[in-house]
């Protein structure tokens, strides 16, 4: 009579570890597939920033098409295509993030900076007047205000530079295209201040420091301002300088700006070469 029961004993041991089988397994997929999911989370990031754009494109390409929906991944895509100045291509790319679920008031953002960069500024500035006012960001205040500037809307221009500049804790960019948009109206003392700043705020950015000299020499002040620059941007900085001064119609003061250029760069400069011998010719 105990036959029954040692057997139903025994089944009931083999069902509870079968089980415990099954619920092992299930755990150790559940552990390699949150494993991979960090995994692919590293490798998106290391694609985001220190990869060769192009193989960022390559990989986001791969994974976006084989997980469509995704939002991550398109979004990754997108990035990686800007990177790669495939900008033609990035457009659509950020319209479909914009259209995903999930997407954010700066995916639209993103979107009119890569019109922007396409030279759609009409689609740009569409885009920006769709999002809701309460989303101030750096970003969108500096968007703004490069589609002010290109409506010659100089007010707002200035209050949306003025605003992005705030916004951010490394404002030479932003500084150094209020400046030049200071400068493509004339007001050359403005614009002078606002390169100076941006130069303070980033030593290194060369675009600034030739921005400055433009300024001055508008202001027919052809002698370079005290700022940090190797022996190579003082040649490039006398160079044009030279040019502003040549346009202005003082030769005498670009040639010898050119003279000086020619000895100031540690290489044979051609450039200032060419336009001195034009000159004296």
């Amino acid at each position: 009579m105990r036959h029954p029961i040692l057997l139903s004993a025994c089944l009931a041991g083999v069902v509870l570890i079968a089980g415990c089988a099954e619920k092992d397994d299930e755990t150790v997929e559940r552990a390699f597939q949150d494993v991979n999911v960090v995994d692919e989370s590293n490798l998106s990031d290391v694609m985001l920033t220190v990869a060769d754009p192009n193989e960022a494109v390559n990989y986001f390409s791969r994974t976006a098409k084989e997980k469509p929906d995704r939002i991550d991944l398109q979004r990754g895509l997108a990035y990686s295509l800007v990177r790669a100045k495939r900008f033609s291509e990035a457009a659509p790319a950020w319209e479909r993030v914009t259209e995903m679920e999930g997407a954010t008031a700066e995916d639209s953002v993103n979107l009119a900076d890569t019109l922007i960069r396409t030279g759609d500024w009409a689609k740009a500035e569409q885009t920006l007047d769709a999002l809701p006012p309460t989303h101030e960001t750096f970003n969108r205040y500096r968007l703004e205000a490069m589609l002010a500037d290109s409506n010659e809307e100089w007010t707002k221009s200035d209050s949306f530079y003025e605003i992005a500049t705030g916004l951010t804790t490394k404002p030479s960019g932003v500084l150094n295209n209020w400046g030049y948009s200071k400068l493509t109206r004339g007001d050359y003392k403005e614009a002078e201040r606002l390169f100076g700043e941006a130069i303070r705020q980033d030593p290194t950015l060369f675009t600034a420091k030739n921005n400055l000299v433009l300024a001055r020499g508008a202001q027919r002040d052809y002698n370079l301002p005290v700022i940090p620059m190797d022996q190579s941007e003082r040649a490039q900085l006398l160079h044009t300088m030279a040019l502003s001064a040549i346009k202005q119609g003082d030769v005498s003061v670009g040639k010898g700006l050119l003279r000086d250029a020619i000895e100031t760069h540690p290489q044979h400069f051609d450039a200032a070469v060419r336009a001195l011998e034009a000159l004296e010719t």
